[in-house]
């Protein structure tokens, strides 16, 4: 494994560990899943540049696409909670008083 595969492979592992181990509020949630996002996007783009593949190429603004689409849904659910809630606590969540 190279130092970059590594690197970019570390970075995805470090936002899913903070992502499992750290849920006290919903915006440290969703920048643990922006940063899971940003490292599959680059190391996909540099896969797409190593092998040369012209069919891949618009693989990584398609991830792009969703990862912004994904980005604004969550901050669109972050200020809704925090309207209803008063706070972004993943505590105070229940999906069963709905």
């Amino acid at each position: 494994m190279t130092p970059v595969h590594f690197s970019f492979s570390s970075a995805f592992i470090l936002g899913l560990m903070g992502l499992a181990f750290h849920r006290t509020h919903l915006l440290s949630a969703l920048l643990c899943l922006e940063g899971m996002m940003l490292s599959l996007f680059i190391a996909l783009a540099l896969w797409t540049l190593q092998f040369e593949s012209t069919g891949f190429s618009t693989a990584p603004m398609l991830l792009l696409a969703f990862s912004a689409c994904e980005a604004s849904t969550g901050l669109a659910l972050l200020v809704a909670t925090a309207r209803t809630h008063g706070n972004d606590r993943l505590q105070n969540l229940n999906l069963l008083q709905c």
